[in-house]
Protein backbone atom coordinates (compact mmCIF):
# COMPACT_ATOMS: atom_id res chain seq x y z
CA UNK A 1 0.00 0.00 0.00
CA UNK A 2 1.42 3.37 -0.99
CA UNK A 3 0.50 5.24 2.22
CA UNK A 4 2.68 2.91 4.74
CA UNK A 5 5.25 3.19 1.97
CA UNK A 6 5.26 6.98 1.74
CA UNK A 7 4.77 7.32 5.30
CA UNK A 8 7.93 5.20 5.98
CA UNK A 9 9.78 7.24 3.44
CA UNK A 10 8.91 10.54 5.26
CA UNK A 11 10.04 9.25 8.02
CA UNK A 12 12.85 7.52 7.01
CA UNK A 13 14.11 11.03 5.42
CA UNK A 14 13.36 13.47 8.52
CA UNK A 15 15.45 10.93 11.01
CA UNK A 16 18.33 10.63 8.49
CA UNK A 17 17.84 14.70 7.63
CA UNK A 18 20.44 17.00 10.21
CA UNK A 19 19.73 20.36 9.59
CA UNK A 20 22.28 23.11 11.32
CA UNK A 21 19.04 25.72 12.55
CA UNK A 22 17.85 25.03 15.53
CA UNK A 23 14.56 25.91 13.93
CA UNK A 24 14.49 22.94 11.28
CA UNK A 25 15.63 21.02 14.47
CA UNK A 26 12.44 21.54 15.98
CA UNK A 27 10.09 21.59 12.78
CA UNK A 28 12.12 17.85 12.34
CA UNK A 29 11.30 16.59 15.60
CA UNK A 30 7.23 18.15 15.34
CA UNK A 31 6.97 16.06 11.87
CA UNK A 32 8.33 13.16 13.28
CA UNK A 33 5.53 13.23 15.95
CA UNK A 34 2.97 13.88 13.68
CA UNK A 35 3.85 11.39 11.27
CA UNK A 36 4.10 8.75 14.72
CA UNK A 37 0.21 9.76 15.20
CA UNK A 38 -0.82 10.01 11.81
CA UNK A 39 -0.08 7.02 9.84
CA UNK A 40 -1.85 8.24 6.75
CA UNK A 41 -0.73 11.75 7.35
CA UNK A 42 0.93 11.66 4.04
CA UNK A 43 -2.22 12.02 2.02
CA UNK A 44 -4.46 15.06 1.46
CA UNK A 45 -7.25 13.09 3.44
CA UNK A 46 -5.81 13.47 6.64
CA UNK A 47 -7.15 17.26 6.80
CA UNK A 48 -5.65 18.50 10.10
CA UNK A 49 -2.28 18.12 7.96
CA UNK A 50 -0.18 16.18 5.64
CA UNK A 51 3.04 15.87 4.21
CA UNK A 52 3.51 17.62 1.48
CA UNK A 53 6.47 16.86 -1.61
CA UNK A 54 7.75 19.94 -3.07
CA UNK A 55 11.07 20.72 -5.35
CA UNK A 56 13.55 23.50 -5.34
CA UNK A 57 14.28 23.60 -9.31
CA UNK A 58 17.51 24.87 -10.14
CA UNK A 59 18.72 25.64 -13.68
CA UNK A 60 21.62 23.35 -14.91
CA UNK A 61 23.88 26.14 -14.07
CA UNK A 62 22.48 26.58 -10.70
CA UNK A 63 22.45 30.41 -10.98
CA UNK A 64 18.54 30.23 -11.75
CA UNK A 65 15.72 28.94 -10.11
CA UNK A 66 11.77 28.14 -11.03
CA UNK A 67 8.93 29.47 -9.21
CA UNK A 68 5.60 29.33 -10.09
CA UNK A 69 3.00 31.82 -9.23
CA UNK A 70 0.43 29.74 -6.76
CA UNK A 71 -3.17 31.19 -7.18
CA UNK A 72 -4.08 29.61 -4.11
CA UNK A 73 -0.86 31.25 -1.88
CA UNK A 74 -0.14 34.47 -3.90
CA UNK A 75 2.92 34.13 -4.14
CA UNK A 76 6.22 33.20 -5.64
CA UNK A 77 6.66 29.57 -4.63
CA UNK A 78 8.83 26.40 -5.39
CA UNK A 79 6.83 23.83 -7.25
CA UNK A 80 4.92 20.90 -5.46
CA UNK A 81 1.92 19.52 -4.00
CA UNK A 82 0.05 16.75 -2.32
CA UNK A 83 1.61 13.00 -2.24
CA UNK A 84 -0.57 10.91 -4.03
CA UNK A 85 -1.73 7.07 -3.60
CA UNK A 86 0.21 5.88 -6.63
CA UNK A 87 3.36 7.77 -5.28
CA UNK A 88 5.68 4.84 -3.43
CA UNK A 89 7.89 7.78 -1.49
CA UNK A 90 7.57 11.44 -0.85
CA UNK A 91 10.85 11.85 -3.41
CA UNK A 92 8.78 10.04 -6.15
CA UNK A 93 6.22 12.69 -5.68
CA UNK A 94 8.19 15.78 -5.71
CA UNK A 95 9.59 14.57 -9.09
CA UNK A 96 6.41 13.85 -10.33
CA UNK A 97 4.84 17.00 -8.83
CA UNK A 98 8.29 19.07 -10.34
CA UNK A 99 7.63 17.16 -14.29
CA UNK A 100 4.00 18.27 -13.78
CA UNK A 101 4.51 21.51 -13.28
CA UNK A 102 7.66 22.68 -15.14
CA UNK A 103 6.19 20.50 -18.35
CA UNK A 104 10.41 19.55 -18.33
CA UNK A 105 11.38 15.94 -18.61
CA UNK A 106 14.82 14.89 -17.43
CA UNK A 107 14.88 16.16 -14.42
CA UNK A 108 17.40 14.95 -11.73
CA UNK A 109 16.87 15.02 -8.27
CA UNK A 110 19.36 15.15 -4.94
CA UNK A 111 17.84 11.97 -3.39
CA UNK A 112 18.18 13.46 0.41
CA UNK A 113 16.30 16.03 2.28
CA UNK A 114 16.94 19.51 0.71
CA UNK A 115 14.69 21.21 3.68
CA UNK A 116 11.38 21.32 5.36
CA UNK A 117 8.53 24.23 5.88
CA UNK A 118 5.32 24.13 7.53
CA UNK A 119 2.27 25.98 6.14
CA UNK A 120 -1.08 27.05 7.12
CA UNK A 121 -3.54 26.71 4.09
CA UNK A 122 -6.94 26.13 2.43
CA UNK A 123 -5.47 23.77 0.02
CA UNK A 124 -8.11 21.69 -2.39
CA UNK A 125 -9.83 20.18 0.52
CA UNK A 126 -11.38 23.48 0.91
CA UNK A 127 -10.86 23.81 4.81
CA UNK A 128 -7.84 25.49 6.95
CA UNK A 129 -4.92 23.27 7.55
CA UNK A 130 -1.74 22.37 7.41
CA UNK A 131 1.15 21.75 4.71
CA UNK A 132 4.29 20.42 6.20
CA UNK A 133 6.55 20.17 3.31
CA UNK A 134 9.38 18.29 2.53
CA UNK A 135 11.77 19.85 -0.28
CA UNK A 136 14.18 18.46 -2.53
CA UNK A 137 16.71 19.60 -4.97
CA UNK A 138 16.57 19.45 -8.24
CA UNK A 139 18.39 20.24 -11.78
CA UNK A 140 17.20 20.66 -14.69
CA UNK A 141 18.50 19.54 -17.99
CA UNK A 142 20.47 22.64 -20.03
CA UNK A 143 18.11 24.55 -22.20
CA UNK A 144 15.28 23.30 -20.40
CA UNK A 145 12.16 25.38 -21.07
CA UNK A 146 9.63 25.22 -18.54
CA UNK A 147 5.99 25.04 -19.53
CA UNK A 148 2.87 26.57 -17.06
CA UNK A 149 0.84 23.92 -16.25
CA UNK A 150 -3.44 25.10 -15.36
CA UNK A 151 -1.89 24.93 -11.51
CA UNK A 152 0.15 27.68 -11.99
CA UNK A 153 -0.61 31.51 -13.05
CA UNK A 154 2.49 32.24 -14.06
CA UNK A 155 6.01 29.92 -14.46
CA UNK A 156 9.56 31.63 -14.61
CA UNK A 157 12.87 31.09 -14.29
CA UNK A 158 14.46 33.70 -11.71
CA UNK A 159 18.29 34.70 -10.80
CA UNK A 160 19.42 32.93 -7.46
CA UNK A 161 20.35 36.71 -6.31
CA UNK A 162 16.81 38.53 -7.83
CA UNK A 163 14.25 36.96 -6.47
CA UNK A 164 10.85 38.47 -6.62
CA UNK A 165 9.96 40.50 -3.65
CA UNK A 166 7.26 38.10 -2.56
CA UNK A 167 9.18 34.66 -3.09
CA UNK A 168 8.49 31.98 -0.19
CA UNK A 169 11.40 29.58 -1.34
CA UNK A 170 13.83 28.34 0.38
CA UNK A 171 17.52 28.50 -0.93
CA UNK A 172 20.90 27.41 0.61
Amino acid sequence: MSADSLHASAIELLEKWSPGADYDQSLRHAMLAFLGSAPRGCLREHVPGHITASAVVFSHDEREVLLTLHPRVGSWIQLGGHCEEGDDTVADAALREATEESGISGLRMEPELYGAQAHSITCSLGVPTRHLDLLFRITAPAGAVPVRSAESTDLRWWPVDALPENAEVLLR
